[in-house]
This record gives structure tokens, C-alpha cells and sequence, in this order.
């Protein structure tokens, strides 16, 4: 009780913030990347692929905004030469990115730019406290589409064949053809958006936001849960896309590529964070350590 009041206390800021210092560096951070956020809003963000971005910047900067205080009070050991040796290659990174339209370069490189910061200011420590957060960052990147091209591509292919030897098996008239069903009358195809590559991106980021706020000790528990992600996430596509030609074949063309078509993607990270949630259940079992975060509830 003593704790979170001393916490209600604290301001959105920790006593002895220099506002000067703080405001000329956001300043700063603002004049390099908002053009670059910018141009995401304008192109990769509007997209079904990249759609999580927005949230995947919002959390990491409520984690940065979670730590603040703890790092405020660590004792500042600055790191001037490893802080520069970062900081001089990522800006360097940025430029060509955002110069040549390379938006990868341009996004990734502020996570160098932070880390820097940290170092020239606070050390080692306070960079160790916030390694998440800036990890986090990661996966708000946009990659080249030859990368996401090459991947995309098995992984449609799996997702389709998966789907319609299921639905074939329960006795619906499916076939296929490469990645496109045929469904009684109708032909739907599989699109990129339900590979399965941007979805496993994103609950993997859930999955390890998950585990980064229950504070698991053992190590063997989240290194599993983490790769058991990936076949979580192709599960829960297919079953986005089965619901999708379910949906076709019983009511129509137009519901399945209305409303419905939106809502499977609703369904696919419900039942991708359902699943995530009992895998951890399951682990569990074997794992008996309590949280960090469940013993602060207890207490």
C-alpha cells in the first residue's frame, strides 16, 4: 500500500528533470523522424500488412514512459565514447535512409539514436532497464518487399493447402488451385494479408510484451513460448481463412468480402492471443516459478 502510494505521487516527469534538456532533445527526435512517421501513415501504415504499426510505436512509448522514473533514479555513468560510436553510424543510417526513400534505414536507425542518448546521459544501466522498449521498436519496421515477397509467398501456400484440406475433410466442396480456393461457385484467393507473415510479426510482438510484463524468470519459459508463437499465429490463419470461405459459400460472395472480411482479422488475433494465453497456462505446469509481476500482485 505504502508503494503505490508513493507511486500516486509521482509525477508524469521524475523530480530534477532537466525540462530544458529534455524539450531540446524531443525537439531534436521530432525534427529527424516525424517526417518519417509521416510518410508511414501515408503508405505502409494504411495497409492491411503494417496496420499494427501505430499500436507497436504506442506501446513501446508507454514502456519507455513505464521506466521512466526507474531510470531517472539510477546514478548517471555516462558512456561518452560507446555512446558516440552508436550514435555517428545510426545517424549516418538515417540520412541514407530517409534520402533515398529507404524506410527501413530510416525507422530502425532511431533505435540507435535512443540507445546513444541513453548512454551519453544515464550509462550502461539505465540502457539495460530499457533494452525492451527499444527492442520493441523492431517490429514497427517496415522490410524491404522482396524480403517480405520471399516469405510471404511459402507461407500462403501452406495456409491454403491447410485450409482446404481441413474444410475438404468435414466434407465442403474445396479444392485448390496454388493459393486460390474454389468453394462451390466461388474463387477466393489467399492474399498476403492472409499469409500469415505480418500476423505471426504481430503475436510474436504481443507474445513477448506479454512475457517482458509478467517478469518470468526462467528463461527455457519464455525462449518456448516465443517460438511457440510462430505456429500459433499460422494456426490462427487458418482459421481466418476458413472462416472466410465459410462465410462465402454459405451467404455469398459479397459477405465475404464485406464487413465479415475485416472481422476475420478481428478473429485471427482473438484466437491467436486465446491460444498464446493457454500455451503460457500449459508451460505453467512445468514451469511452477512465479512471476516477479504475480508476487507484486500477491503482495
Amino acid at each position: 500500500m505504502a508503494n503505490t502510494h508513493i507511486q500516486a505521487e509521482q509525477g508524469w516527469l521524475p523530480q530534477g528533470t532537466d525540462k530544458v534538456v529534455l524539450g531540446l532533445l524531443a525537439l531534436a527526435l521530432a525534427a529527424l523522424y516525424i517526417p518519417s512517421y509521416m510518410e508511414l501513415s501515408r503508405t505502409v501504415w494504411n495497409t492491411d500488412e503494417q496496420g499494427h504499426g501505430p499500436i507497436i510505436f504506442a506501446v513501446a512509448v508507454w514502456l519507455f514512459y513505464r521506466h521512466r522514473h526507474a531510470v531517472a533514479e539510477l546514478a548517471a555513468e555516462p558512456k561518452a565514447g560507446l555512446a558516440w560510436a552508436i550514435l555517428v553510424p545510426s545517424l549516418l543510417m538515417y540520412v541514407l535512409g530517409y534520402s533515398q526513400s529507404f524506410l527501413m534505414l530510416a525507422v530502425i536507425s532511431q533505435i540507435g539514436v535512443l540507445a546513444a542518448m541513453i548512454l551519453l546521459f544515464k550509462g550502461r544501466a539505465a540502457l539495460r532497464l530499457v533494452w525492451f522498449p527499444l527492442f520493441f521498436l523492431v517490429f514497427m519496421t517496415p522490410f524491404p518487399e522482396s524480403l517480405v515477397a520471399a516469405v510471404t509467398g511459402p507461407l500462403k501456400s501452406a495456409v491454403s493447402v491447410v485450409a482446404a484440406d481441413l474444410l475438404y475433410s468435414v466434407g465442403y466442396p474445396v479444392s485448390r488451385v496454388g493459393v486460390i480456393l474454389n468453394v462451390g461457385q466461388y474463387q477466393l484467393l489467399v492474399a498476403d494479408a492472409c499469409a500469415g507473415l505480418n500476423s505471426m510479426f504481430t503475436l510474436e510482438a504481443l507474445g513477448l510484451l506479454y512475457m517482458n510484463l509478467m517478469q518470468y524468470k526462467s528463461a527455457t519459459r519464455n525462449v518456448l513460448l516465443a517460438v511457440l508463437v510462430v505456429p500459433i499465429a499460422f494456426g490462427a490463419n487458418v482459421v481466418r481463412v476458413m472462416v472466410l470461405v465459410l462465410v462465402t459459400y454459405h451467404f455469398g460472395d459479397a459477405a465475404g468480402q464485406g464487413f465479415v472480411h475485416g472481422f476475420a482479422g478481428m478473429v485471427l488475433f482473438i484466437v491467436g492471443l486465446i491460444l498464446v494465453l493457454f500455451t503460457d497456462y500449459v508451460l505453467g505446469w512445468f514451469f511452477k516459478n512465479e512471476s516477479a509481476a504475480a508476487k507484486e500482485v500477491a503482495a
